[in-house]
């Protein structure tokens, strides 16, 4: 199929490869008022809220998953299914409230994935680099942990008899899993091997260590990461020359099975696709899947992997099928990471296919779940300078050239140019290195295979990296209180939200009214919104109101009757006096 599609944008058609993206039925009018009558079918239906309990959260975190990121994505999806792209909807796009999140730091504009982790699952907004720490630590500084820590909506949920999931395609150590369960000055300290001198000296321990000294609160665990859990004096299994890096002699995938069966639990360490297959959720209680050394493999280069390794939408049906079996709910962190490391090498291709993974992975959740009693959020911890523009043909391959009526178009510079561009990065340079700058020209893109795995996109500004952006980023939700993301919030407000939905951690005062942990719905009374206790008291000054009416009536029958009563016996005395003249 990728090779359809490139084949077709060399040739500079659309995806479908006859000539016209769209169908003799959208040109009319009628198409697209029944497409909209039927949106607004919907959003009737979603018109009054659902205020239960949310008895399970699942948080979906596209790492640098710009609204641009989402509409690319949401062609590509189209374009792999032999469609124009532009028409298709996604899992994420049939969530039935929406907000924007503002992304930035404590001390920074663009804010990194640890700063922003901290915010969407502590609550609090810190500073770069620094990951489950309030604002007054500091970058590497290793003294400014102590006082500084501050707790995850993971670890309330656990606190609360819930079960706990993490999954991404990063490190298990890496910003956005680890703000669930670390507090570290920073993020760059994966294992003991990257600790600095001064953490080292003043006792600071690496997010590895953290992993493994938090994980009784841990249900299930999978990503990449492993190396960072093993002794340098060992090697990695699947690629046997490839050194482990702990430095401290521990194995602390060891040490976690050891951990498990001590706390009595049926325990299991997986770290290749045919272990992930054999794992009955049924049977197991615990599950640490560690498919890489470091990262897992992006979409697109997965299937060669010779190990294997599941996808993010196998991972989190396993993740979900095991965490449901608690009774009391769970807690569930899915993270698209790798979308965020394509963007940073200017790969689109690489980007768009993780994002579409992503989205299958948000698909298979709501499949498992219900909107009566799991809250879905999906949004992304930042953005990046990701562009979509130059008024291409509809249905032209994502990544491809720009195009007008089939005809590639040609910038000022007299080459043509693709659809979709970065701000910085890598691609700058074309087919040169970073490091021989020297006199830049464009790159002439004719014949050039843009949706090749690890072409570079261009970019107006040279970096060895492009950037975070700053630009504000989706919150999209269903299920119990999804309504409260309606408008523009802060990134921390997500944490606050998902406490208040779930009753966990220090933001349950509402929840007192109703220990059964069912529902705490308002109720609409004579035109007012009225809590359970409100409610209460309405229906009982509104029973004892018929009470009263109802002896009313009694008694005003009682009279009526006795009035009658005295009628009929003075018209009788009439009628014997009537005789007796």
């Amino acid at each position: 199929m990728d090779k359809i599609l490139w084949i077709c944008s060399i040739l500079t058609f659309v995806v479908t490869c006859e000539g016209k993206a769209w169908t003799d039925e959208e040109e009319t009018p009628e198409y697209w008022q029944n497409l909209a009558k039927e949106e607004l079918q919907a959003a009737i239906k979603v018109e009054e809220p659902n205020k239960k309990k949310a008895k399970n959260v699942i948080l979906f975190l596209g790492d640098g998953m710009s609204v641009a990121t989402i509409t690319a994505g949401r062609i590509m999806k189209g374009q792999l299914q032999d469609k124009s792209g532009e028409e298709t909807v996604l899992a994420m796009d049939k969530f039935h409230h929406a907000g924007l999140s503002k992304t930035y730091s404590v001390d920074r504009q663009v804010a990194d994935s640890a700063s922003t982790a901290t915010a969407y699952l502590c609550g609090v907004k810190a500073m770069f680099y620094t990951l489950g720490l309030s604002g007054q630590a500091r970058k590497d500084v290793c003294g400014s942990e102590k006082g500084n820590q501050v707790k995850s909506v993971l670890v309330d949920a656990y606190e609360d008899g819930k079960a706990t999931g993490i999954v991404t395609t990063t490190r298990i150590n890496h910003a956005t899993p680890a703000g669930a369960y670390a507090h570290t000055a920073s993020r760059k300290w994966y294992g003991d091997a990257q600790l600095s001198e001064d953490a080292r000296k003043n006792g600071c321990r690496d997010i590895a260590q953290q992993f493994f000294d938090s994980s009784h609160m841990i249900t299930v665990a999978m990503g990449g990461g492993r190396k960072y859990f093993q002794p340098n004096t060992t090697f990695d299994p699947e690629y046997s020359t490839e050194a482990n890096t702990r430095l401290d002699g521990q194995d602390l995938i060891s040490k976690w099975k050891q951990k498990q069966v001590e706390n009595g639990q049926n325990a299991k360490y997986i770290w290749n696709k045919e272990q992930f297959d054999l794992v009955n959720p049924e049977k197991t209680d615990r599950l640490l899947g560690l498919f890489q050394p470091s990262d897992m493999q992006y979409e697109a280069e997965r299937e060669s992997d010779k190990a294997g390794e599941p996808s993010l939408a196998e991972m989190t049906q396993k993740s979900i099928e095991i965490l449901r079996k608690n009774s009391n709910g769970y807690f569930l962190l899915v993270e698209g990471g790798r979308i965020d490391h394509g963007h940073h090498g200017n790969h689109v291709y690489k980007a768009l296919r993780d994002t579409v993974a992503f989205d299958d992975a948000i698909e298979k959740a709501v499949q498992m779940t219900s909107d009566d009693d799991t809250l879905i959020i999906v949004t992304a911890d930042h953005s990046h300078t990701f562009n979509l523009g130059g008024y291409t043909d509809r249905g032209t391959p994502i990544w491809g050239l720009v195009q007008w009526n089939g005809e590639v178009q040609l910038a000022h510079d007299g080459k043509p140019y693709t659809s979709v561009s970065y701000g910085n990065g890598e691609g700058y340079q074309g087919t040169g290195t970073y490091d021989e700058m020297g006199p830049h020209h464009r790159e002439n893109l004719t014949g050039v295979a843009t949706g090749d795995l690890n072409y570079r996109h261009q970019t107006s500004v040279p970096l060895k990296s492009e950037s975070h952006g700053g630009d504000d980023v989706i919150i999209l939700a269903r299920g119990p209180m999804s309504h409260l993301f309606h408008g523009v919030h802060q990134q921390s407000y997500i944490a606050y939200a998902m406490r208040y939905a779930a009753c966990i951690g220090s933001v349950r005062g509402h929840c007192e009214e109703n220990p059964e942990g069912t529902s705490y719905q308002t109720n609409n009374f004579l035109g007012m919104e009225l809590g359970r206790a409100q409610t209460s008291t309405a229906l009982n000054v509104q029973f004892a109101l018929l009470i009263i009416l109802f002896t009313c009536v009694i008694i005003m029958g009682i009279l009526l009757h006795k009035k009658n009563s005295r009628r009929g016996y003075i018209a009788q005395q009439q009628c014997e006096d009537g005789r007796q003249l």
